[in-house]
């Protein structure tokens, strides 16, 4: 027997033996591709000829992309991440999978790329489920009726343009005139209900989307919300899936009978990089240079909102998707295409937002096709005629601008119009409860604000809550947990802005004594 001592090399010898002997020799077949060009995102691959549509292609520095084109002798690929690293030559492999993105509880109160990767420096994102971003919408059978509202905190639209749970509903108009802001108030004030928020951001600048981030932690309640975040930094690619990868996530409670509220912001600018992708990747361009199926790219996409019906679980999902319009030309091709999809639609005006009305939703063009069946009962009671008092304001405001002297009738119409356009108008991040905006409407409505100084109206607003909780808490408590409106608490409620308005009429004479 040797006595020589074993040499590290005779170690890892033996160790390699053992390793070899124990391995399974089998045949495996892979078929693989190569980049033959790679340029603005878009790697186009020759071979895979088994590869399908949508299908996760793998590069080997471990960049990922999916097949958007099919072609006879190369694949368009959509690169999704490292698109600088990506070189001609390179090798591709096929995973015979979809794109997926982690669902669940886990994604609550983080900020993620489409992808599900964090973006808030607070570690990895542990999820047990993951599902592709492409899922069929729910079967007219498996639906319900759109019969619960949801709640925005804005009177404009909880009073004229009720939104209900299931529903779709667009808003629209120029840039930098509140669009954003409108959804996420709306996000906000779920901040009591039951509704899960997910927030995405497509294309954006990188300080909108931190300002829209601050706003739901500093106001709302961020721990129930999920922000995808996609901004006009990142590759065309990430853009494009994020609408979808947010409705996965989004779908995860649906499918559990819970509520979903989805935001993307915006489609305009998803519909521009589906236009990007589509030239790089040789398809046919069509008006203004869109491809043919832009329209069913975004039709599929919001179709998958719904209120799904009892056998299903009772979930809905809620879409609010965003349009950009161009000097307030709804006839465009992508506002039209988009408001034929929605159930309505919130139109903004750029000439009421110059003038301070904020937000500046124009009532004439503004609709919501499910309206009035999912408007809260104390609210579709308090403001039965809020709408047409106010059309007839507007009218009889441009007639009486040519001169002349209205009679008495008039005269009381365009006060009262004026009073509702005061209460309409609401500070950006200050959501209203039911209760309050109840109060005001009954308050306008009854007429007790008539006599009061425009001016006074946004103090009236400000103090009104503390007013309410103190005078009239029963009725409150009623509204907000039960929705309705009894004549006890009407007569309750009304008391309670008697005596209100009173101490602000008292106060308000004292100030202008004193300042004498």
């Amino acid at each position: 027997m040797s006595n020589t001592p074993e040499t590290p090399a005779d170690a890892w010898l033996a160790s390699a033996r053992q390793r070899i002997g124990s391995t399974a020799l089998e045949a495996r077949a892979e078929q693989i591709g190569r980049v033959e060009s790679v340029s603005d995102g878009i790697a186009m691959v020759s071979g895979l000829p088994q590869a399908r549509l949508d299908e996760l292609l793998r590069f080997e520095r471990g960049q990922f992309g999916f097949a958007q084109v099919l072609e006879r002798d190369h694949i368009g690929c959509v690169l999704l991440d490292g698109i600088d690293e990506v070189q001609a030559g390179d090798v591709v492999h096929g995973t015979g999978d979809v794109v997926r993105v982690p669902t669940g509880d886990a994604l609550l109160g983080r900020v993620v790329d489409p992808l599900g990767r964090p973006l808030d420096g607070r570690g990895s994102v542990t999820s047990d489920t993951r599902e592709p971003i492409e899922r069929p919408a729910p079967d007219i059978v498996e639906r319900d009726l759109v019969t619960q509202p949801v709640q925005t905190g804005l009177l404009v639209i909880d009073t004229l343009f009720a939104l209900g749970r299931g529903q779709r509903e667009l808003i629209i108009g120029d840039r930098a005139i509140g669009k954003t802001t409108i959804a996420i108030d709306t996000i906000i004030n779920q901040k009591y209900s039951d509704i899960v928020c997910i927030y995405v951001a497509v294309g954006q600048k990188s300080a909108n989307v931190r300002r829209a981030i601050d706003a739901i932690q500093a106001h709302g309640a961020p721990e129930r919300c999920i922000v995808v975040v996609a901004p006009a930094s990142s590759a065309p690619g990430l853009q494009w899936i994020a609408p979808f990868a947010g409705f996965t996530m989004a779908e995860h409670f649906r499918d559990r009978g819970q509520h979903a509220l989805v935001v993307i912001d915006d489609l305009s600018k998803h519909a521009a990089s589906h236009r990007e992708i589509a030239l790089l990747t040789r398809q046919s361009p069509g008006r203004e240079a869109y491809p043919g199926d832009v329209f069913y790219v975004h039709a599929r996409l919001l179709e998958r909102a719904a209120k799904l019906s009892k056998a299903r679980g009772g979930g809905s999902l809620t879409a609010l998707p965003i349009a950009e319009t161009d000097a307030g030309n709804l006839s465009a091709y992508i506002p039209t295409n988009l408001i034929s999809i929605t159930d309505g639609q919130i139109v903004l005006n750029a000439r009421l937002f110059d003038e301070g009305l904020k937000p500046s939703v124009d009532v004439g063009v503004s609709v919501s096709r499910v309206g009035g069946k999912t408007q809260a009962p104390a609210l579709r009671q308090a403001a039965q005629t809020l709408r047409l008092d106010y059309a007839q304001f507007l009218e009889l405001e441009i007639f009486t601008r040519f001169g002349g002297m209205p009679d008495t009738r008039v005269r009381q119409q365009l006060t009262r119009g004026a009073r509702i356009r005061a209460i309409l108008g609401q500070p950006q991040h200050v959501p209203l409860r039911l209760a309050e905006e109840v109060a005001l409407v009954l308050a306008v409505q009854s007429g007790l604000l008539d006599g009061m100084a425009l001016p006074q109206v946004e103090t009236f607003r400000r103090g009104l809550a503390e007013a309410l909780d103190g005078g009239a808490a029963a009725a409150v408590r009623t509204i907000q947990e039960q929705g309705t409106l009894p004549d006890s608490a009407r007569e309750s409620l009304l008391e309670t802005l008697r005596k209100y308005l009173q101490t602000l009429t008292s106060s308000s004479a004292a100030a202008q004594a004193e300042s004498a």
